[in-house]
């Protein structure tokens, strides 16, 4: 049976009636992720073109599996944070080498009879992501380095994430996972389609938050805009690594180019307290330590 979304009387009753459970304290409704309105920027205020991304894949390995759907959807924004606008998305999905394994299918619904002789043209991704001031994604350290070996075009662009770069726990929600916050705010989607989970994000992104009062692209604009500094604690002591793992560290292994050893991405205020930890409690004295500068180009990307 098809769905018939209802008449306006109709959808306004059951948004009454909906509102009246809430209203008893003993319930709470979440709605249906709708298409959001067209808005007209002030006279005067300058815009950009952003663009949500997310790819569902055979696998965790940017190096060895392969990407099966692809779902971009451009939006318009302003420099403050408000979208304006959300566009026509791109979607396609992508037969790869090998079967798609039963635990992918089981998260994404993908299957190898979906993906049978389909293709993702990179020249038709460039052309789509051409425009793009922004490059976002939930969860952007996973979709950058699969997007960076698929398209060249997204090497050129700046990235943000909607999961790590906005404070989500400040704002009231309990994690990070898009499905959560979704619930959070109030609203359900389909899950794990690609286009769906760029809409969702995007949602989330315009909302004004009501902890803050701020836009949820706000938020990450201003920490996107913000360096990092990834600071290396090479040879470290081996006995002090559950010293380093408790204050954040996390271990790169071998293969990405960057050194075998523990790191932490700290801000700027940060980055002298963090230098002067190690050396006081870590290397118990003077040492070099290898730090590098990092933005929105090569943020979440391997080149750091």
């Amino acid at each position: 049976m098809s769905h018939v979304d209802p008449n306006p009387r109709d959808a306004a009753d059951l948004e009454a009636m909906a509102s009246k459970l809430e209203a008893a304290g003993s319930y709470r409704v979440l709605r249906k992720l709708a298409p959001r309105p067209l808005l007209e920027p002030p006279p005067g205020v300058a815009t950009r073109h952003g663009l949500f991304v997310d790819t569902e894949t055979t696998g965790l390995d940017p190096a060895r599996d392969e990407i099966i759907e692809l779902a971009m959807v451009p939006f318009t924004y302003s420099l403050d944070g408000q979208v304006y606008a959300v566009g026509e998305p791109f979607q396609q999905l992508r037969e790869p080498g090998k079967p798609i394994p039963p635990e992918i299918t089981a998260i994404t619904g993908i299957d190898d009879a979906m993906v049978a002789g389909q293709r993702i043209d990179p020249d038709e991704v460039a052309h789509f992501a051409a425009s793009a001031s922004l490059v976002v994604a939930h969860n952007a350290a996973f979709d950058r380095k699969f997007l960076e070996r698929f398209c060249e075009t997204f090497n050129t662009k700046p990235w943000a994430c909607s999961m790590t770069e906005i404070d989500w726990a400040a704002e009231g929600y309990e994690g990070t996972k898009l499905a959560y916050l979704a619930m959070g705010a109030g609203f359900f989607y389909e899950r794990h389609r690609a286009t769906q989970d760029c809409l969702a994000a995007i949602e989330l992104l315009a909302r004004v938050h009501p902890r803050s009062g701020r836009t949820g692209l706000a938020q990450l604009l201003e920490r996107a805009r913000q360096p990092s500094f990834r600071i290396w604690a090479e040879n470290s002591p081996f006995d002090l690594k559950d010293v380093l793992k408790a204050r954040g560290y996390r271990w790169n292994g071998e293969g990405t180019g960057s050194p075998r050893a523990w790191y932490i991405d700290v801000d700027d205020a940060a980055r002298e307290a963090e230098v002067a930890f190690l050396k006081t409690e870590i290397y118990r004295g003077e040492i070099d330590l290898l730090v590098r500068r990092i933005d929105a180009y090569d943020r979440f990307s391997d080149r750091c």
